[in-house]
């Protein structure tokens, strides 16, 4: 894998340093996942790690920073009339293609601020569900913890494959796990997993 590596600008230059870094660190995750090494995401940004600490304290901090851009991506979705839950279901898809890291970092939040971003993402898939349901397009008895489990599921498997196979895969995976989230196409939910 060749990621680039910048010269280091000296201790004048905090904003480009700090941009180096998220860029870096964009790069990184998609390839490596959330638990990128984050020496390299320093070096590839031309910092020593005394600089990434000083601008992200933490790995959560710079993950937060990273894919802020993703959450606001699928807010101005939500935002956007006739938006469907498919709609943000293959938006969401699209980000963990891109990157594993940021819908594996959402769906299993070990820090309370990425927890805020995991409920702020749960909030976009709760009023599409509802309306899903509400128009039979969707089982009455998924809930918004379970899409987001399954993108979960999705961007764990994403993270195991090299990144040519992903959208194929992710295409499969959604194949399997629409049989038990879909109603039938005549309109009629099957019944639910406990009822058989």
């Amino acid at each position: 894998m060749s990621h680039t590596r910048r010269p280091n600008r000296g201790p004048s230059a905090a904003a480009e340093n700090r941009a180096a870094l998220i860029a870096a660190a964009r790069e990184w995750f998609a390839a490596d996942g959330y638990d990128a090494p984050l020496a390299s995401i320093a070096r590839t940004a031309g910092v020593g790690k005394g600089s990434l600490y000083r601008h992200f304290p933490d790995r959560a901090s710079l993950a937060l920073a990273v894919f802020e851009e993703g959450v606001k991506e699928l807010e101005a979705l939500a935002a956007e009339p006739g938006t469907t839950l498919d709609d943000m279901l293959a938006l969401m898809t699209e980000q963990a293609i891109a990157s594993t890291a940021f819908v594996g970092m959402v769906s299993a939040p070990v820090d309370p601020r990425i927890a805020r971003v995991r409920d702020r993402v749960a909030a976009l898939l709760r009023d599409l569900l509802a309306e899903a349901r509400e128009a039979g397009r969707v089982r009455a008895y998924v809930t918004t913890e379970d899409l987001v489990t399954a993108m979960g599921m999705i961007a764990a498997l994403l993270a195991k494959i090299p990144a040519a196979e992903r959208r194929e895969t992710a295409e499969r995976a959604w194949l399997l796990l629409f049989s038990g989230i879909a109603c039938d196409p005549r309109g009629s939910a099957p019944p639910a997993p406990s009822d058989r």
